[in-house]
């Protein structure tokens, strides 16, 4: 099972030790590093900063907002980090929530999985560079028509050749038919707040995306799944566990609307409904240190590694012969070297 390591987004900066984290992860031969974005940082900057100061481990967006770039942005993005990284990219899409999509970049939200489907058919085509770029959908439409538009568009392709017309994309998602949907057309699926005790329904959904699986695509058995899973180490379990507890609850409580949290959604799917409506109780108040310790130990161990080195170890041998591929370890990185050093 291949490990890689999630940097995420930053919180009010860069974060101290970054670098010297990336360069770690490829002399140790880890397979892979990736970055997020939400509101503040973004994916692709810190990656290609980062990463040029690498040779050997895949550089990935884990992940890229839909909503922050057309598709024909993000292709060039992504070819362009392909070549300057000597085919090391991966490209993780997510389509986010309608929080972040509607309050930061005042884009609708709605159809969430019709609007990722186009718009990797927009990257695709892009990449493949066969023909110039086409699209007559219901959220992306080129060339522009209609009244909004001068009648002048044309259909382009892009100028430079990529170097890889398959280059990877990876679609974020936690519901079932997201799950599906990244099977059906994607080259891999970056779940979180996953769990070995999943497996069975995570295969489940795969299968159903599998079976519409278009055959111009990379084989299935090159799709691969990197689930995100926080790790923290300390003298015992519940010492670190402290240390993920406030993770959780962030997005239990303040990753969504009341309506509509994702995150929260995924760990409801594991049993501890109430133990999230708690956390959200507690983080709507302002109490975010009570929203915290209201996270259970048994959800953290659910979805994270905590506890002393060997713990981590026997942590993670739970996750081999799952449906993961890989995992990428989500740590502050001035803990990098510890961790590393435990599990490989």
């Amino acid at each position: 099972m291949r490990v890689g390591l999630h940097l995420g987004y930053w919180s009010s900066g860069p974060p101290e030790g970054a670098a010297a984290a990336v360069e770690l992860a490829d002399t140790a031969g880890l397979d892979s590093v990736w970055t997020a974005e939400a509101y503040g940082s973004d994916a692709l900057t810190p990656l290609a900063w980062w990463g040029a100061r690498t040779s050997r481990v895949r550089l990935g967006t884990g992940i890229a907002q839909l909503s922050a770039r057309t598709p024909t942005a993000t292709a060039m993005a992504a070819l362009s980090l392909d070549h300057l990284s000597g085919g090391r990219f991966v490209l993780g899409l997510g389509a986010s929530g309608p929080q972040v999509v509607e309050g930061w970049y005042g884009q609708p939200y709605r159809r969430p999985l019709e609007r990722t489907r186009e718009y990797v058919d927009v990257v695709r085509q892009v990449l493949r560079r066969e023909a110039p770029v086409r699209m007559e959908g219901r959220h992306y439409r080129l060339p522009l028509d209609g009244d909004a538009a001068t009648g002048e568009g044309k259909a382009l392709r892009a100028t430079v050749h990529p170097l890889r017309a398959d280059l990877p994309i990876h679609l974020a998602a936690q519901g079932p038919k997201n799950v599906a949907l990244a099977a059906e057309i994607a080259d891999g699926w970056l779940p979180a707040f996953f769990t070995p005790r999943l497996d069975t329904w995570a295969r489940e959904q795969l299968e159903a995306g599998f079976a519409r699986r278009a055959p111009e695509l990379s084989p299935r058995e090159r799709f691969e799944v990197n689930a995100s899973l926080p790790v923290a180490v300390g003298r015992d379990v519940e010492q670190a566990a402290d240390l993920v507890r406030p993770h959780v609850a962030l997005y239990v409580g303040g990753m969504g609307s009341a309506t509509s949290n994702f995150h929260r959604e995924a760990l409801e799917r594991l049993g501890y409904d109430a133990a999230c409506a708690e956390v959200a109780r507690l983080w709507a108040t302002g109490d975010r240190a009570a929203a915290a310790r209201a996270v259970p130990t048994e959800l953290v161990l659910d979805v994270a590694l905590v506890g002393r080195p060997d713990q981590l170890r026997d942590q993670l041998a739970a996750w081999r012969g799952s449906v993961a591929t890989g995992v990428l370890l989500q740590l502050p990185p001035a803990a990098a070297p510890a961790v590393v050093d435990a599990l490989t």
